[in-house]
């Protein structure tokens, strides 16, 4: 399946979710019920998924976590802030390139309008 592919399915569900409990409640709560929606689906799906830097000869094995990787391609930052700064799209950036992965989705929970708090972050896609 394409990022892009997985992309579509990834929004149906986050439209699904903040059309039936609305903005404002914890990351953790959407992230829970994104993983139970995607898993449901047949996809796999990694959440809070460690992932290590390296720097020099030093390893971290926990230099960040993923809030979810779905099908090892996309990764989904998820905020219920109540703006998303230019930091937050700098972060899964940097989250792209340390996983060599090219497709990230920034989803801030906490607007009206869910798609006015949708950013697409490409790495090289």
């Amino acid at each position: 399946m394409t990022e892009n592919r997985i992309a579509t399915l990834i929004l149906d569900a986050c439209f699904k979710i903040h059309r039936e409990l609305g903005p404002g409640l914890f990351e953790s709560v959407y992230e829970e019920i994104l993983e139970y929606e995607f898993t449901k689906m047949g996809m796999e799906v990694k959440r809070q998924h460690p992932v290590a830097i390296f720097w020099d000869e030093l390893k971290m094995d926990i230099g960040f976590r993923a809030d979810l990787i779905v099908e090892d391609k996309v990764i989904i930052e998820i905020k219920s802030v109540k703006k998303i700064e230019r930091v937050h799209q700098k972060q899964l950036l940097t989250y792209l390139r340390l996983t060599d992965l090219k497709l990230g989705l920034l989803i801030n929970f906490n607007e009206a309008l869910l798609k006015t708090g949708i950013q697409r972050i490409v790495n090289g896609l």
